[in-house]
């Protein structure tokens, strides 16, 4: 699917006219040094207040919702791990028919939906389907912290290989986590819906101005965001940001977007570091030998070729030398 997507509604932000109201309180619950909170916060500032909220099971839903207490500003659904996105689906269609019987008038709300790894890749994937198959008008979120970290660190299949979780502990038998992060993003792209993108909150500017235009377009948009764990990874607080930043710079986690089924990298480093940099960081790889670190070195590489090669395809050097070179300096 290669086609045009209407993005005129989109507004950019800047460093000058960056939404200052997050649309979540202080004083939530979240672990120290937790970025998943951070990166939920970036998404509602991008928002705005307008808007109608599904929240899977999950840490985000446990540190902002202790009752009777709720850390959220805006309208707010706790829902099931599996039903998120069939909750958003009714949200919008009952928004939908409220507006054709004129028993809601003005600019009708935004439908956004957040889940976890978990609840999406796994207990979620076919509603998340269904929706995205439908093409239901609202944005949903993955907020991946690559583990089921809120019911005490177990495996998904968005965690990576080789990581050591309570579910794929380490051993002489195994090498903790044994199969390869699942692809989310290309499983919404393969929907052939409107707008697909990771984004991590160690670019702040690139991730919420990729919320803008996951709700811009005309239908379902899915957004991947990196999310880092310190409780769940074993790394230290105060490196979640400076570790998201260095999961790109690896190519671990390349930030790109894909619009109309047009892939283009929106951060490319100019080399692409070592991953050793990246793994030694963390607790849960420390098991991992040469020969292993090689393999994930190999994987990583491949991957990044490939999202290259997509990039290219869809925009053509010359047409895009100036996007290329801005790209690459927001990367360092």
């Amino acid at each position: 699917m290669h086609k045009e997507v209407d993005l005129s509604g989109y507004e950019k932000i800047t460093a000058k006219n960056m939404p200052r109201e997050c649309m979540i309180s202080s004083g939530h619950r979240a672990c120290q040094g937790c970025v998943e909170i951070l990166a939920m916060g970036m998404v509602t500032k991008a928002v705005g207040p307008n808007v109608i909220v599904a929240n899977a099971t999950g840490c985000m839903e446990i540190v902002t919702s202790p009752f009777p207490q709720s850390a959220w500003k805006v309208p707010w659904l706790h829902v099931a791990f599996e039903n998120t996105s069939a909750v958003a689906s009714g949200i919008e269609a009952a928004l939908k028919m409220l507006y054709k019987k004129g028993k809601r008038t003005g600019e009708m709300p935004k439908v956004l939906a957040f889940g976890g790894d978990g609840a999406t890749a796994d207990i979620g994937l076919q509603a998340l389907s269904g929706a995205l198959e439908r093409g239901h008008n609202f944005t949903y979120v993955c907020l991946d912290n690559e583990a089921y970290m809120n019911t005490g660190i177990q495996r998904s299949s968005s965690t990576p290989y080789g990581a050591m979780t309570t579910t794929s502990p380490p051993g002489s038998q195994s090498i903790g986590q044994s199969t390869w992060k699942k692809n989310l993003p290309a499983i919404a792209v393969a929907h052939e819906i409107p707008y697909v993108a990771t984004a991590s909150p160690a670019y702040h500017l690139d991730l919420m101005n990729k919320v803008r235009k996951a709700m811009a377009v005309d239908g379902p948009a899915y957004l991947h965001v990196y999310s880092v764990c310190p409780t769940g990874w074993g790394c230290k607080p105060e490196t979640g940001i400076s570790l998201a930043r260095l999961a790109v710079q690896t190519g671990v986690f390349p930030l790109y977007e894909v619009v109309g089924g047009n892939y283009t990298l929106t951060q490319k480093p100019k080399t692409l570091k070592p991953v050793v940099e990246y793994l030694k960081q963390q607790r849960r790889f420390r098991h991992l030998g040469e020969k292993d670190i090689a393999y994930i070195q190999e994987r990583t590489e491949s991957n990044y070729e490939r999202l290259k090669a997509l990039h290219d395809l869809a925009n053509p050097p010359k047409a895009d030398a100036k996007a290329d070179a801005k790209a690459e300096a927001d990367a360092e």
